[in-house]
């Protein structure tokens, strides 16, 4: 596995770039967060004692790019002494510059500034059951599974098991056998708000006033030896909270439903 160094990261990509473009897209991103909508951050002592490398955070999906742009927030925030607020913007001059997240490669391929955000730390896959917005059915290619493993190795991680920013969708087993071989330390984050008060892409305030949440939980007990991958990706799904034991929604037709039906029976 490549290495870094004190010039450039896992990927070859020069420090001082990742620096430039983190410093940048913080300040551009910051009044989201801080001014037209309040971000409220919570749990980040789970990351004071943390090690450098092989840390995995697994959280839900509600736009393209502002949840990784609030993680960078918190995480140079954590970098610099500050728990659970961004309020102190000077965080950005001393940046988390060891954090890389998995994106899908065709959304970090449209336009100029999917591409300076792949700089910052992208590690792109190819969606196995999509494309262009279509179904499809591909193999996974090992090679992006061992960018990920580079990552790993050489910083943090973010992941969405989901894949995708639809709530309560599936969770792809990928995420599970990726935990059960690389046995990282899981951290699991809950986001909330951001669908709200974004545009899907997550480039646009859609809406003010809105405060959008982002909790850092405490580290999974993962069994690596004895847990299936299965049983590995439930704990994950249960602790972002996107199994359908939390879809009040899914929750309520289900019941609205069981009334109609009991209103049916009884009238007969």
């Amino acid at each position: 596995m490549a290495k870094k160094n004190i010039f450039t990261d896992a990927f070859g990509t020069p420090y001082f770039l990742k620096r430039f473009i983190i410093f940048i897209l913080g300040v551009v991103s910051y009044r989201r967060f801080n001014g037209f909508n309040k971000l409220k951050i919570t749990g980040t002592e789970h990351l004071v004692d943390l090690p450098d490398s092989n840390v995995l955070f697994v959280s839900n999906h509600q736009t393209y790019f502002a949840d990784v742009a609030a993680m960078y927030h918190a995480f140079c925030a954590v970098n610099n002494g500050y728990l659970n607020t961004i309020k102190n913007p000077i965080y950005l001059l001393n940046p988390k510059i060891d954090f890389y997240y998995v994106a899908a490669e065709e959304t970090m391929n449209k336009g100029i500034l999917p591409k300076i955000f792949k700089i910052a730390g992208a590690v792109t896959v190819k969606r196995t059951w999509r494309a262009e917005g279509k179904t499809v059915n591909r193999m996974v290619d090992l090679t992006e599974v061992d960018n990920i493993m580079k990552a790993l190795d050489n910083g943090w991680v973010a992941t969405f098991p989901q894949g995708t920013t639809s709530a309560f969708a599936q969770g792809r087993r990928g995420t599970a056998k990726l935990v059960k071989n690389q046995r990282p330390i899981v951290i699991p984050i809950k986001i909330n708000g951001f669908r709200r008060a974004f545009d899907k892409k997550g480039l646009r305030v859609k809406v003010t006033g809105v405060k959008p949440t982002m909790e850092f939980k405490a580290p999974l007990d993962i069994d690596y030896d004895n847990e299936k991958a299965p049983e590995i990706l439930l704990k994950i799904m249960t602790a972002i909270e996107q199994t359908e034991d939390f879809n009040v929604l899914h929750n309520y037709d289900e019941e609205l439903k069981a009334k109609k039906l009991e209103q049916k029976d009884s009238n007969n």
